[in-house]
């Protein structure tokens, strides 16, 4: 399980934060950006460097990547340095402030490695990301619209929102009606 697998790096990461500070997210204005390699995990300890084919955490001193969070998952997208490719499979936040990317380093062939002190090009999957940002805004219109149909008790009880699908739950006292339902559906 994934989240299993995260909760293996809490200690690690505190350690991390504590010695690096916060990262600083530019990913409101910023598809890319270059960026220093301060930090590497793999299986759940630090390493100066993570080779072609490793799997692991890379911590960056700044990042366009948004990290999940309020039911909104993290990006994706590759970290590039000198024809070497990391491919960026998650972004999460293990603690308040520190941005982790889960990534591969790709490049068998070329023999491929990404260290601690490297400047990278992070770039995010912009055509990703849009479609997460549309299923974002569809939650907050559906949660006006169910106000709108139903009354102001209804309240956000949670979300998960992907490029591809939105789930969104909520408070109400009864299941929805055909007609209250089909309401929804046209605003």
């Amino acid at each position: 399980d994934a989240e299993a697998a995260w909760s293996t790096y809490g200690g690690v990461m505190d350690e991390i934060l504590e010695a690096v500070g916060p990262t600083e997210f530019l990913g409101y204005t910023k598809n890319d950006a270059e960026a220093r390699v301060l930090a590497l995990v793999k299986d759940g300890v630090q390493v100066d460097v993570l080779e072609a084919g490793d799997e692991g955490r890379v911590v960056l001193d700044a990042t366009p990547f948004y990290a999940e969070k309020g039911g909104q998952i993290g990006d994706t997208g590759v970290l590039a340095e000198d024809g070497v490719v990391v491919a960026v499979l998650d972004t999460k936040e293990p603690e308040k402030g520190l941005i982790a990317h889960t990534v591969k380093v790709m490049d068998e062939l070329a023999g491929g490695r990404i260290q601690v002190g490297d400047t990278v090009h992070a770039a995010i999957d912009v055509p990703r990301r849009k479609a997460v940002m549309r299923a974002h805004s569809a939650t907050h219109l559906l949660d006006a619209v169910l106000h709108q149909v139903l009354g102001d008790h209804v309240h956000q009880a949670g979300s998960l929102v992907e490029p591809d699908k939105l789930r969104f739950d909520f408070t109400h006292f009864a299941a929805l009606t055909a007609e209250e339902i089909s309401q929804v559906s046209a605003l």
